[in-house]
């Protein structure tokens, strides 16, 4: 069941809604905690009931170690100090990440460099385990440093479990999050918050469907192992993934804050129009803001942040952007991914300390394109793949080489008009992937526009917005209802 699904949209969320606020004008608060709780476990185990011990598991521990380890909390203690307790939790918190997560892939690079022959194990990855173990690792940082301040365990199972954020973030602070669990004001229907989660929800179920969805036909058949690349066809799928991933993510987390949001609840802010950034620094102030967060307030800013000489914050930048890129799975390919960015901002960093700059318009060419080519990396399966793709989008020898004759005769069909047509209007490598570039045309002009964020909040509610949530959800669920939606791409990370 994804938020996407007629499932969850027409029976799970109503019955979760309706009950909950029915507990709660009965004055069973926490027995409507207890349910949102129960609610959000079927949620996960509704994928694989396997999963559910552990995830048990990891909230139990960390909220008697969080009791432990703050000063403020009448918890257990323990005959250690509060630092190597705090020191310790990690450690375990880390290590059954690492081994669900990291296992096979040590397994396969130990094999490759030591010549050994030991056999990867069939290990499952549980959902969701790297979102709410940095969760929680969040909490016991915040618990020794006196930072979270509320421990009852309801909320603090609610915290972790509910369901908007658990499989796929945002990644949220204890102390932002347990206020409104804790507070009075969230009990009520507001009929506000209940327009502005539904129209948030609506746009990013259209971003899903719509737009995520379409992009990934032509990036799977694009990034499909030994798939061959002129020009064209390489631009039509470094873009379409670099759009798919976009409007997949952001589309999710539209459709977390909307549906979080029918209870009463904000979810932090994960995207601010990452494509508009004139520089990777402000691109990883808008992209996946809640990692951004994490990796500087819990990695890079511990390394010694920028309160160091240069070549210690340009070590702390490399070293935080290598662990987040393998943060998000167990392949070289991440960590490349990670390098390049890492790298780019230490090149930043010298950039604007030498006091160079450049025009607007150049400097957000350079930041898209340097985004778009590292999105290969982190989406390729090999190396080899991935520069087959960069390969053909400097390929310019192909632009005039490609005959019509090798296009598939399903690639010139678009929307009625013939092939004999198209190929009159077009060059053949523009012709067999027309409909892909006018997509992505079409992604352009709608990443210039306002964010989804921006749209819901500003303006108040009016009759133009309830039109145009009525319209992206009716389109949307049609879609939907046709044809099954794709899991969302974060799911895997």
């Amino acid at each position: 069941m994804i938020f996407s699904s007629p499932a969850f949209i027409l029976a799970y969320l109503p019955i979760v809604f309706f009950v909950y606020f029915y507990l709660n004008k009965l004055r069973l608060v926490s027995a409507g905690k207890i349910w949102l709780v129960a609610a959000s476990l079927f949620f996960y185990g509704y994928w694989s009931i396997n999963y559910i011990p552990l995830l048990l598991g990891s909230i139990l521990f960390n909220f008697i170690v969080g009791c432990a380890i703050s000063p403020y909390a009448k918890g257990l203690r323990v005959p250690i100090s509060r630092k190597v307790l705090l020191g310790l939790s990690i450690g375990i918190n880390l290590a059954l990440l690492g081994y669900f997560k990291y296992a096979n892939f040590f397994i396969d690079n130990l094999n490759a460099a030591a010549n050994t022959s030991f056999s990867p194990t069939q290990i499952i990855l549980p959902l969701g385990i790297s979102f709410y173990t940095f969760t929680q690792i969040a909490f016991l940082v915040d618990s020794y440093k006196g930072e979270a301040k509320e421990y009852d365990f309801v909320n603090y199972a609610l915290f972790v479990t509910f369901f908007p954020h658990l499989i796929a973030g945002p990644i949220l602070h204890h102390k932002e999050m347990m206020g409104q669990f804790k507070s009075k004001w969230t009990l009520a229907i507001r009929y506000r918050n209940i327009f502005l989660g539904l129209f948030i929800f609506s746009i990013g179920l259209f971003k899903k469907v719509i737009i995520a969805d379409t992009f990934a036909g032509w990036a799977d058949a694009g990034f499909a192992s030994g798939a061959n690349h002129d020009f064209f066809s390489a631009w039509a799928t470094s873009l379409s993934y670099t759009f798919q991933l976009y409007f997949d993510f952001s589309g999710y987390c539209d459709m977390a804050i909307g549906a979080a949001l029918l209870f009463n609840i904000w979810l932090p802010i994960n995207f601010n129009s990452p494509y508009k950034s004139l520089d990777i620094q402000d691109f990883w102030r808008r992209w996946h803001m809640t990692l951004s967060r994490y990796l500087r307030d819990y990695l890079y800013i511990p390394l010694g942040g920028n309160r160091c000489s240069s070549a210690r914050v340009h070590f702390n930048l490399m070293t935080t952007f290598v662990l987040g890129g393998l943060w998000h799975g167990a392949s070289w390919m991440f960590i490349i991914w990670g390098a390049l960015h890492g790298g780019a901002l230490v090149l930043h960093r010298i950039w604007k300390k030498l006091g160079f700059s450049m025009p607007t318009a150049l400097a957000w060419i350079v930041t898209f394109m340097f985004v778009n080519v590292t999105w290969v990396f982190f989406r390729a399966t090999s190396l080899a793949d991935a520069l087959t793709i960069l390969g053909g989008m400097i390929d310019y020898n192909s632009i005039g080489s490609l005959q019509a004759s090798s296009i598939p005769t399903e690639n010139l069909a678009w929307a009625g008009v013939g092939a004999d047509m198209l190929l009159e209007w077009l060059p053949p490598g523009i012709a067999a992937n027309a409909l892909c570039f006018a997509m992505i045309a079409a992604a352009f002009v709608l990443i210039a526009q306002k964010n989804s964020f921006e749209i819901t909040t500003q303006n108040g509610i009016g009759w133009k917005k309830t039109l145009w949530m009525s319209l992206l959800f009716i389109i949307a669920m049609y879609s939907t209802v046709q044809s099954t939606s794709t899991v969302f791409l974060y799911f895997n990370f």
